[in-house]
């Protein structure tokens, strides 16, 4: 059958590998697509790397609208990255007909929206499975896999580079800072690591997951997002001692009155075993009625792996080619009039328990006084470390952990038990989810 030609945005690391992955699989990748995949123009600034990778025999540019209006090309893969240009091409695309596949979890997550009524309106798919947890197929997961669920909540290690940050913390016991040097000296940090160790990498990627999971449009913009930077190795040690992992999780959870929606280093016991993810792997905890507890879990970033699932997407694409619109997996896995518009919920109606670490005085009373104060806001106390003072000290810390409360009563005692002149300075407080 005739090719299916592919118009490539962007030859970076992601596109080399879909490069090298076509052509070394290209006899199997026919045989599921039912016809062959081939890149034949590729838009780059850079147009020495892009002969380098792509050889002879595909058109190359420097100008990737040219690519966009090429009416040979019948999907464009757009691995740019970004809000900017990248959104400006994506709707061009569209505009013009031509399916559309993209890793860009920054563009779905903050206008995703208005680029899937656009693909609506004019009967072409956009195609992301690359744009969450690299080649884990946790987007087909959740508008496929589990449709036969009300899925009731999900949590992920959906960003590589903080995970191996508090791994290294953990394992090491170095601080943020050393660790994060590290991090960028092997690779896994950029030159600038903000959207990652501040957790807004992670807020997209489970932007674009919740959307999905429970049928509502992109609401990036209300989620709840902490990173790791003020991260204390001491927390880590303290959780390990009491049986927890810190890890920055991307969490959503369906409620009756709303959606939560929220990134935050997040204690887990030990014992799950999302808690024992290491190292730059990613993975995600999907719970669904029926089913339970589903884990999905491999590398969440790379060139070869991101590029598997830039090529599963181009398969499912080829395959529904010339399939009826309405005869296609939604993208949001819900047919667009199902869609329901539910409110993303203020982190102070978020039902959590936590882990508060505190500074005080070492004096008779003081954990009376305390624990008073959380009884009379509503919190029990599920277990707790009273370090001994060392010698000659006057001071030492308390470590609690607490069963499960509103995040608002959570910020009132807590105000009030930092009043206490026994009390010395802020209380580290982190949130805590059992995962089950």
């Amino acid at each position: 059958m005739k090719p299916i030609n592919v118009g490539l945005l962007g030859i970076g690391t992601v596109g080399g590998g879909t490069f090298t992955v076509l052509k070394r699989n290209e006899e199997e990748i026919t045989r599921r697509a039912g016809r062959p995949i081939r890149i034949t123009a590729v838009a780059d600034k850079n147009l020495e790397l892009a002969r380098k990778v792509a050889g002879e025999g595909v058109k190359l540019t420097d100008d990737a609208f040219a690519v966009v209006a090429d009416p040979e090309i019948d999907i464009v893969v757009e691995l740019i990255g970004g809000y900017g240009i990248a959104k400006e091409l994506v709707l061009k695309a569209i505009e013009n007909g031509k399916h559309v596949v993209t890793a860009n979890k920054a563009l779905l997550a903050v206008h995703g929206n208005e680029i899937f009524a656009a693909a609506q309106k004019k009967g072409v798919m956009v195609a992301f499975e690359a744009a969450v947890a690299g080649g884990i197929p946790i987007i087909k997961a959740l508008r496929e896999g589990l449709s036969a669920n009300r899925i009731q909540w999900l949590a992920g290690i959906i960003n590589g580079t903080t995970n191996f940050i508090l791994s290294e913390m953990r394992d090491k016991g170095l601080p943020f800072a050393e660790v994060l040097k590290e991090a960028q000296a092997l690779g896994y940090a950029e030159a600038d690591p903000t959207f990652d160790i501040e957790g807004i990498d992670a807020a997209h990627k489970v932007t674009i997951m919740s959307a999905i999971a429970f049928g509502v449009p992109m609401q990036f913009e209300a989620a709840h997002i902490e990173g790791i930077t003020a991260l204390d190795s001491v927390d880590i040690a303290y959780a390990e001692q009491l049986g927890y992992r810190i890890k920055l999780l991307g969490i959503s959870r369906m409620r009756p009155e709303g959606i939560e929606l929220r990134v935050h280093p997040t204690l887990i016991p030990a014992k799950r075993l999302i808690a024992n993810v290491e190292g730059a792997m990613n993975a995600v905890v999907v719970h669904g009625d029926a089913v339970g507890a589903t884990l999905y879990y491999g590398k969440g970033a790379g060139a070869e792996p991101t590029a598997s699932a830039v090529i599963a997407d181009l398969v499912d694409v080829t395959r529904l080619h010339t399939a009826d619109p309405e005869h296609r997996v939604p993208h949001l896995a819900f047919q667009p009039e199902q869609v329901r518009d539910l409110k993303v919920l203020p982190i102070e109606e978020v039902h959590t328990s936590y882990y508060l670490r505190m500074r005080v005085d070492d004096k008779p009373g003081v954990l009376a006084d305390i624990t008073r104060i959380l009884a009379d806001s509503g919190i029990s106390i599920e277990a707790m470390i009273q370090k001994e003072a060392p010698e000659g000290a006057s001071q030492t810390d308390i470590i609690m952990l607490t069963h499960l409360t509103i995040e608002k009563n959570a910020n009132a005692a807590i105000t009030k038990i930092e009043a206490l002149p026994v009390v010395q300075g802020k209380i580290t407080r982190l949130r805590m989810e059992s995962l089950q």
